[in-house]
């Protein structure tokens, strides 16, 4: 998240996301939490608000790339599997955001997270290949539809 506004802010922007499916058909997750809910960590999906002129796609391939270290071309990128508001409080903030959600084939990477921002360092600690299954009987996911959109997205590789 760039250059935050003062807290109790309303924070509006666009987001990517992106879901990295490899051939046993798990998908990339990153586990983090809420600032000021350090307790509860929760999986959700790579990606981010689109920088000043990028579009959905870009913005995409830029966030797989600096959050987990995964290098992809744009077209390789399935979907968009679609498009949904989310809103949530995050730290001092509301944030009211709209994701637009792509898939895409990726071999068996080691994930790095070696170009998170202090911010991201402060609420991410780890990244996770999960089946929609497993997540389902975690219990962990950020939101209850990510498991299904994971399904998904695994079928569009596939």
């Amino acid at each position: 998240m760039p250059e935050l506004p003062p807290p109790g802010s309303i924070v509006e922007r666009v987001t990517a996301r992106v879901l990295p499916v490899n051939a046993a058909g798990q998908v990339l997750l990153l586990h983090g939490w809420e600032p000021s809910r350090p307790e509860r960590g929760s999986w959700f999906t790579i990606g981010g608000a689109l920088d000043d002129g990028e579009d959905c796609v870009a913005a995409a391939v830029r966030e797989l790339a600096e959050e987990v270290g995964v290098v992809v071309d744009a077209s390789s990128l399935e979907g968009p599997i679609g498009t949904w508001p989310n809103e949530f409080a995050w730290g001092d903030w509301q944030i009211r955001q709209l994701e637009t959600w792509y898939a895409v084939a990726v071999d068996d990477v080691d994930p790095t997270m070696d170009r998170l921002d202090d911010l991201e360092r402060e609420t991410i600690d780890c990244a996770g290949w999960w089946t929609p299954d497993a997540l389902d009987a975690d219990g962990t996911a950020v939101i209850p539809e990510l498991t299904q959109r994971m399904r998904t997205a695994i079928a569009l590789v596939s």
